[in-house]
């Protein structure tokens, strides 16, 4: 109750100072994006408004702190002198001084409050300062900023302002657009469509005038994204709840952009423009995410073979709309504007995005011929890795492309500190670890197949007398089987999978290497040796293995007295701690 009644008197004396030093009143007119005057001069209907915002303000105060009558009319009286000021037209300096006591007696009166009650703000300090410290020690900073966020509920509070703001500025200006039409039937009809497209454009202007108004249509965007993704991920049928961000990142990326492009400080005209030029670069962000949402269903349903038109139409629908809207967007920009660089920023991302589309549904693709013959396809996880490269190669040169067009902006346009930080991360996360992931990845998979290759292969009637399948997928042998060191058999492609996770056999887990001699001995997974094989060189082979596992299984439970001697030494010095702590 206190801390909302000096919320209440800081806001009485901020909007006394803003208005009393900074809003001419009788000029007082809104210029609509196109130049159109909507609001006539209406200083006394201001005047009027300001006098029961601060007259409402005061009435909270005094009733939050449970004043008496006699203080509490002289509180709201001096909550209004600056009003009467303006309403007398009284000279600048004489204005100043005016706020100025105004704010002076509010502040000695809610000094005098806190001394009064200062035992309960000092608990109450204590409290708060005790709570503090035990979750920033249990639980840690992150975990504490973010349960403060949402005790605060300061996005609530954001598009609560907003809206209020905005519905409040639109009923005013309704009826006095309405006022001013000279046809007085006409006034308690419908606006017409050109005075109604006019007061739009005021009121997206208006919405982000300031840091604050930016910050509250952040609020609003981020509610709209939310639900957005909340709606895509139930009609896909995901339910990762990483892809539940979309509400994050949508409101951090247009206040970035906002920030970025100086939104709130330019003129009306070149506000709105602006504004639609920022909306568009979001949408295409929006997209792409949309798109890292459905790109996972995409494969899972590719990979597990499900056969069910309703299970995969809505993610096809999905990725059909993330290919047409980037071409129907593109399509209309350039059809409205000229070439300069925040259109080919656009056009690009279409572009990106048009192309992740299309390897995604090319993997589709590959995957669902795959799962349709029922046949173990060799050259899939190939065929895969090709076209997913391409894509990253085309995202990657897209990237460098990007930060060049944003040097250019920077260096002739508009350069900022913030657009140079933001390319600065854009190099580091979109050019180099893309890069960096890139060739770790090739890396990975040429030494896989160098491995692979290594390997002897066996095919034909020496296949066929091995009677088992591949130990990693368990389906048969029909072409060819690799043989690791340790005589055991697999698929190419599902041992060249194995190796890019660790370089161990799947079934024994030796290093799969190939030694200097002659590896003719074959065996199949159950222990079957083949008929060239020398069965006292594999008997002597398995007993030399036997007793190497056995010094392993040796060293393990050495291992694991040490550890459970470690363990319960440190048990006993926690407690005699634990003791003296106590004591």
């Amino acid at each position: 109750m206190i801390a909302s009644a000096f919320l209440l008197a800081a806001t009485s004396v901020l909007v006394n100072y803003y208005a009393s030093l900074h809003i001419n009143f009788y000029s007082a007119y809104y210029t609509a994006a196109f130049g159109i005057q909507i609001f006539p001069h209406k200083g006394p209907s201001l005047w009027m408004a300001l006098s029961i915002l601060q007259l409402t303000f005061g009435i909270g105060y005094v009733t939050l702190l449970n004043m008496q009558s006699v203080y509490s009319q002289l509180i709201i009286l001096d909550i209004l002198i600056p009003v009467i000021g303006l309403v007398v037209e009284l000279p600048l300096n004489v204005r100043q001084i005016l706020v100025l006591i105004s704010g002076l007696v509010l502040t000695l009166n809610t000094a005098a409050i806190l001394v009064m009650k200062i035992k309960w703000f000092y608990y109450s300090v204590r409290y708060v300062y005790l709570l503090v410290r035990h979750m920033y020690r249990i639980y840690g900073l992150q975990l504490l900023m973010e349960d403060t966020w949402k005790r605060i509920r300061f996005p609530a509070v954001l598009r609560v302002f907003w809206l209020t703001r905005l519905t409040a500025q639109a009923v005013v200006l309704t009826y006095v657009v309405k006022m001013d039409e000279t046809n007085a039937e006409e006034k308690f009809f419908l606006i017409p469509w050109d005075s109604c497209w006019e007061l739009i454009c005021s009121l997206i202007i208006s919405g982000c005038d300031s840091t604050l108004t930016v910050l509250g249509m952040s609020a609003v965007i981020s509610s709209v994204a939310h639900y957005l993704g909340l709606g895509i991920l139930a009609f896909i049928g995901s339910t990762d709840e990483d892809d539940k961000r979309l509400g994050f990142v949508a409101p951090v990326l247009f206040f970035i952009l906002a920030l970025q492009t100086g939104l709130s400080g330019l003129k009306p005209e070149e506000r709105l423009v602006r504004l639609s030029r920022n909306m568009c670069l979001l949408l295409t962000a929006v997209l792409h995410f949309i798109h890292g949402m459905t790109d996972p269903v995409l494969m899972s349903l590719s990979a597990s073979h499900v056969s069910s038109f309703r299970r995969h139409f809505p993610v096809l629908f999905v990725s059909a709309c993330l290919f047409i809207l980037p071409v129907l967007l593109s399509y209309i920009l350039w059809h409205h504007y000229a070439l300069n660089t925040w259109l080919f920023a656009v056009t690009a991302f279409c572009v990106e995005l048009c192309l992740k589309v299309i390897v995604s549904i090319t993997v589709y693709i590959l995957f669902m011929i795959d799962g349709y013959y029922n046949v173990l396809w060799e050259k899939l996880d190939d065929y895969v890795y090709y076209v997913r490269s391409t894509g990253n190669i085309i995202e990657f040169i897209f990237g460098v492309i990007m930060f060049g067009n944003g040097a250019y902006t920077m260096v002739f346009e508009s350069g900022s500190k913030i657009r140079a930080c933001m390319m600065c991360l854009h190099a580091y996360f979109n050019i180099y670890l893309q890069a960096k992931n890139g060739w770790k990845t090739f890396i990975n998979r040429r030494t896989a197949v160098k491995k692979i290759n290594s390997l002897p292969e066996v095919k034909g009637s020496r296949l066929r007398e091995i009677d088992d399948v591949c130990a990693i997928c368990y389906h048969e042998f029909t072409t060819s089987a690799r043989i690791t060191p340790c005589n055991h058999y697999f698929h190419a492609l599902c041992l060249r999978k194995w190796l890019y996770i660790q370089d161990t056999c799947p079934m024994c887990h030796q290093k799969v290497y190939i030694e200097d001699k002659d590896n003719a001995n074959i065996s199949n997974n159950n222990g079957f040796v083949a008929p060239d094989e020398n069965p006292v060189q594999g008997a002597e082979e398995a007993a030399d293995a036997e007793n190497e596992l056995n010094e392993d299984n040796d060293s393990s439970d050495s291992d694991e007295e040490d550890d459970d001697f470690v363990a319960q030494h440190l048990n006993e010095t926690l407690n005699v701690d634990s003791n003296s702590l106590g004591d």
